[in-house]
């Protein structure tokens, strides 16, 4: 596996990461013993960067994280970055309903009930999951830089924000990474994003690189996602969008193959062509689907490649919003 550099924060991990959210929640039917399995396979081959929050779940997913490093022993954890997130408070009679809290004392509670989810002494990458709008940006970092002092964080990072609140936070404290999602269907963060990121030297972290899924072109039909799957309620699942965007896919589907490759493993060489500075973290709970991903680093793209696949997915050019509006206000603040 290689390696790449967080911006300039000095922190190196593996060029792809692990993100583990939906082996607790969103994505249908949980199985703890084939995502911790997913875990240690992915240690093995070298991933170095797993990601998690607090709101998965909520907090069973910082548990099963935490299992599954008490498994490989004291000795290896040094090999690993972990970063979870806070800032999410969901509503336990409606776990849909959620909302921002970035007060000061809130961020120090989120940060030691994640250290006792995770049994660990120390979170490598610690960020605010989104920004809370009624406390300045400048409180919320202060009181997380108190959290690096106190040797309870080593770095920290932010999700889903604006260039001007990223210089902002990075005044207060050095940022080192920003995560967003990035992925050829979502293209956003090249309104801006990435160039303040460059500018400042902010490592920038891509979830979802494969569409939440249907990138890699195995998602065919609305009705084949479980009752209770997240993607239902997405906009860019539903009616039309669904059969615009999957049009869009097969010519994905159609540029892989002519390339020997899986659709998910072009779109992913395609994130990881976007920049040395940019770490793909596409999730899974399953081994057989990480082995897939990892081999995208392989797959190496020439400037044809990449324009076809923009050709392909122009920028903005999937249909629906990536989020329903009460969750799409709530980034790019």
């Amino acid at each position: 596996m290689r390696t790449r550099q967080l911006g300039r924060s000095g922190l190196n991990v593996s060029s792809i990461g692990l993100g583990c959210m939906g082996m607790s929640e969103f994505y249908g039917v949980r199985d703890d013993v084939e995502s911790i399995a997913t875990i240690h396979a992915a240690l093995d081959a070298g991933i170095t960067l797993l990601d998690t929050a607090d709101i998965y779940g909520p907090f069973t997913n910082e548990e099963l994280v935490g299992r599954a490093l008490a498994a490989i022993g004291a000795g290896r954890r040094d090999q690993v970055v972990l970063a979870t997130k806070f800032g999410f408070q969901r509503d336990p009679a409606d776990p849909a309903r959620r909302v921002i809290n970035g007060q000061p004392d809130y961020v120090h509670a989120s940060c030691d009930a994640s250290l006792r989810r995770l049994g660990i002494e120390v979170i490598d990458l610690y960020y605010l999951h989104r920004v809370d709008a009624t406390v300045p940006i400048e409180e919320t970092v202060g009181a997380m830089a108190d959290l690096v002092r106190a040797g309870k964080v080593r770095r920290l990072g932010l999700s889903e924000v604006a260039p001007a609140t990223l210089r902002r936070a990075h005044a207060e404290h050095p940022i080192a990474a920003l995560q967003s999602e990035y992925s050829l269907w979502t293209r956003d963060p090249e309104d801006g994003v990435l160039a303040a990121c460059r500018e400042l030297g902010v490592g920038f972290v891509a979830y979802s690189p494969l569409g939440r899924g249907f990138l890699s072109g195995e998602i065919r039909r609305f009705e084949d996602f479980a009752a209770d799957d997240y993607r239902r309620k997405q906009p860019r699942f539903q009616g039309d969008n669904f059969d615009r965007n999957l049009a869009l896919v097969d010519r994905v589907r159609e540029l892989a193959t002519a390339r020997g490759c899986s659709a998910a493993q072009l779109a992913l060489a395609w994130v990881l062509a976007q920049g040395e500075d940019i770490v793909p973290i596409p999730g899974t709970k399953r081994r057989k689907y990480l082995e897939q991903n990892i081999g995208a680093v392989d797959v190496l793209l020439s400037a044809a490649d990449r324009a076809a696949l923009e050709g392909a997915f122009p920028l903005h050019g999937a249909a629906g919003a990536r989020y329903p509006e009460s969750m799409q206000r709530l980034s790019g603040r």
